[in-house]
């Protein structure tokens, strides 16, 4: 993030340059007794301030220097969340959100905003207490800033550093009956600008709240000793996130008002004792801080409400581009105006939406509204993949797909911006995998890779998401954490990384062998065996017989035990690698005697042979526990049912349909069984989302909660690994293998990110005949695979020529 970038942020509820003139407060370091000058690091809060409870307390200390050094690097954290500023620029915010034993801190090299003389090093700290986010850990209330060198120890935080408690700062929690949903995120903030210090970061500071801060204990690395305050400090490896200036939307509906004015790029002012409201909708969602600048108005009450959707009075969403008849619920942040000239009102966390509304109650004075803009903010993912084909929907999913990515990615990954921001690992496999194709970036799945693993209870398995501060298990989600470490191992080369992780796996899979009955199935699991938000899957459980048999809960177990099976034989114990297939054959043939339908040709989801879904029928195929010759019909049938809704079709039995999430694995069987040429088909639900207007991927089909659901976006990683077909071949992708499926297609070119280089794939149908152009970064070598036919590539480009009656069945 650049330094401009950063001094726009640091308006951030504190405008610069707007200081009333006032006493000076005695906050210099040299004021503190002199041993304070190089005191080790301490934790430090304000006297008498909340430990637990809600606070927001702000810290400073002034530092004098003779001349700038080359560099002064610090470390930085708190808890919850810190605003880090030096002579009023923005340096940064954080922690990124961890664990106490993986408690994260920020490096900052202050040297390019230091000056010689006196400089202010200034910070805004957080904890919302009870109404923290479910994925904030919290120890107390802290601020910590550790000098890495000499020079730079004048600045450890300690009691030569100043604090104060900041009484313009309230909370309070969202109503889930009012938003008709779970909603885990940040709660309500709300600023009253009349009692908030507005000079808390300024060289002359006209407060006075301001104590002698208060230490609370050493800073500790993990695994330096004991942390009496809980806190183990382990170096962030993530980057910053991105940070863009924005619009603030377009102003769609207004009451109250008899012009907008320039608003919301120019002023409108709004006179004394006037209720108004401003509707804006920002064309696409988006996660940002919503910056509203103002004047004058003191007493104005202004609400900012955000929303992915409208709804009318039913509750409904429809169409997403179309506001006559519906209005806006939805999380809001509230201010109250002080009155001041050229006021910056902004949340302390990003918000999410598409549609933005203000409601304003102006009092004795008229406010003016100067400027409404945005800040965007997600985890800096560069796009290097890229699809193009002749087919225009297909652009479209893929813009949408990548801006459901971005939009759910930022410190961790989270399955939602608006509702949750959680890490869950169902959605996170799918996300990496999107990462690595279309970014060529494995940072945050790293960091995901690592939670889970720090997140195992002591039985042995993940928790569902992480980090959180609620419990919640999700067995069937610790086996796909397996092929997320198994996923890694296919795209990175970094055995040293995957051996680390694998005394996890096997934690995993040492438990579910404790829970496979003798029939070979998977039996009754403690938790919540979610599979897939299916209809008929009561809060996402498969079906189970009265033994809490599953054949999908088994089938997962098979594909995790393979997927081991492989990273033991790599990089661990090839006997317990051997176990782990011996485990697997015999679930596989519990699967193939109990649940097979003869007379169907369908596997059913339980032994009692009852229920039946698109779900068990598409694992049973893609691991091969039905014959290579049976697996086309049975697709087919699955096929068929999903064209035909729940209620079967001709002699089939009624069969669950898969979700959107839930048709990434429906994919890979198809394709598995020889019909890759077919998925394109499967788009059908997402071309239906465009038509709504959507401008990201939901959750589930209509009536949707979310409108931003990660694992939604797997066409993304689709298009390019099954329609174009790249994807590993060996392990750290030093291999490739390049299988096109193009369905109806006649021209598509693709680009699939490898180390610094690219992959590139061009298809083009003329005149009967296909010419297929394939350029290979130097050093990787693969094959071409076509009807069956392999083709030997190497680096550099190659060009194929194939007759029609060559190209794939359609």
């Amino acid at each position: 993030m650049d330094a401009k970038t950063l001094l726009r942020l640091s308006l951030l509820l504190f405008p610069g340059g707007l200081l009333l003139p006032g006493p000076k407060v005695v906050t210099e370091a040299q004021d503190a007794s002199p041993e304070a000058h190089h005191a080790p690091a301490q934790w430090i809060t304000s006297p008498g301030a909340p430990a637990r409870d809600l606070t927001m307390l702000h810290f400073r200390r002034e530092l004098d220097l003779e001349k700038v050094p080359e560099h002064f690097l610090v470390d930085v954290s708190a808890d919850n969340r810190f605003l880090f500023e030096v002579n009023r620029e923005l340096i940064g915010t954080g922690p990124a959100r961890s664990d106490l034993a993986h408690w994260r801190y920020e490096v900052y090299d202050l040297a390019p905003h230091l000056h010689a003389g006196r400089n202010v090093l200034a910070a805004t700290v957080w904890n919302l207490g009870k109404l923290a986010p479910v994925a904030q850990i919290s120890n107390r209330t802290g601020f910590l800033l550790r000098g890495e060198g000499e020079t730079e120890q004048a600045a450890n935080t300690n009691d030569g550093w100043w604090s104060e408690e900041e009484p313009g700062f309230e909370a309070a929690s969202e109503s889930m009956s009012e938003l008709k949903g779970y909603y885990a995120a940040d709660p309500i903030e709300k600023i009253d600008a009349r009692l908030f210090d507005w000079t808390w970061d300024a060289a002359t500071s006209t407060s006075r709240r301001w104590k002698k801060a208060e230490p609370i204990g050493p800073a500790a690395e993990r695994g330096t000793g004991d942390t009496p305050n809980n806190w183990q400090l382990v170096k962030n490896p993530l980057p910053g996130m991105e940070s863009r200036e924005k619009p603030g939307g377009r102003v769609v509906r207004s009451s109250g008002l008899t012009t907008n004015g320039g608003f919301p790029d120019g002023p409108v002012e709004i006179a004394a004792h006037q209720k108004v409201s401003i509707l804006l909708d920002n064309g696409e969602l988006t996660t940002a801080f919503a910056e509203l600048a103002v004047s004058g108005g003191r007493d104005a009450r202004i609400r900012v409400t955000y929303a992915e959707a409208l709804k009318n009075d039913k509750g409904e969403k429809g169409n997403r581009n179309e506001i006559a008849g519906k209005n806006i619920t939805g999380v809001y942040d509230e201010y109250v105006a002080d009155g001041a000239a050229g006021r910056t009102l902004k949340s302390l966390v990003w918000r999410t939406w598409r549609y933005l509304q203000l409601d304003i109650e102006t009092h004795d004075e008229a406010l003016e509204l100067r400027r409404l803009r945005s800040w965007f903010t997600a985890f800096p993912f560069e796009q290097r993949g890229r699809f193009a084909s002749d087919d225009p929907a297909l652009s479209s999913i893929w813009d949408v797909g990548w801006r459901t990515a971005r939009l759910d990615a930022h410190e961790t990954y989270m399955d939602t911006p608006y509702w949750e921001q959680l890490q869950y690992i169902g959605d996170t496999r799918i996300q990496a995998l999107v990462s690595f194709a279309v970014a060529g970036d494995d940072r945050l799945a790293r960091q995901a890779v690592e939670a889970f693993d720090e997140s195992r209870i002591p039985d042995g398995i993940t928790l569902s998401r992480y980090p959180t501060n609620h419990f919640q298990a999700i067995p069937t989600f610790s086996l796909l954490w397996v092929g997320m470490l198994h996923d890694f191992a296919m795209y990175r080369s970094d055995p040293a990384f995957v051996s680390e992780h694998l005394i996890g796996t096997r934690a995993v899979l040492d438990w579910y062998v404790r829970h496979q009955n003798a029939n070979g199935l998977v039996g009754r699991l403690p938790w919540w065996n979610f599979i897939d938000w299916a209809n008929g899957f009561r809060g996402g459980d498969p079906p189970l017989d009265e033994h809490g048999d599953s054949a999908v809960i088994t089938l997962h177990f098979v594909m995790a035990l393979r997927e081991a099976a492989e990273l033991e034989s790599l990089y661990g114990d090839r006997q317990r690698a051997e176990r782990y297939r011996e485990v697997a054959a015999r679930a596989v043939e519990g699967v193939r005697k109990l649940c097979w339908n003869r007379g169907l040709g369908l596997f059913a989801d339980t032994p009692l042979q009852k229920e039946y879904s698109q779900h068990t029928n598409s694992m049973a195929v893609l691991l091969d526990v039905l014959p290579k010759e049976q697996q086309r019909e049975v697709m087919t049938k699955v096929l068929s049912v999903s064209d035909a809704g729940f209620k079967g079709s001709g002699s089939l039995p009624p069969m669950e349909k898969a979700s959107y999430y839930y048709r990434f694995y429906l994919a890979r069987a198809l394709e598995h069984a020889g019909m890759g040429d077919r998925y394109l088909e499967l788009l059908e639900p997402w071309k239906g989302m465009l038509a709504l207007g959507l401008t990201t991927w939901a959750e589930t089909p209509e009536p949707t909660r979310s409108d931003s659901h990660a694992w939604s976006a797997h066409p993304n990683y689709d298009l390019l690994t099954i329609v174009a077909g790249i994807r590993p071949a060996a392990p750290g992708f030093e291999k490739v293998e390049i299988e096109p499926h193009l369905g109806k297609l006649r021209d598509l070119t693709a680009s699939f990110p490898w180390k610094e280089g690219e992959i590139q794939v061009d298809y083009k149908l003329e005149r009967g005949s296909w010419t297929i152009r394939v350029t290979l970064p130097a050093g990787l070598t693969g094959e071409l695979v076509w009807q069956g036919k392999r083709y030997a590539l190497s680096g550099g480009r190659q060009t194929f020529q194939l007759a029609a009656e060559d190209s794939p069945r359609r």
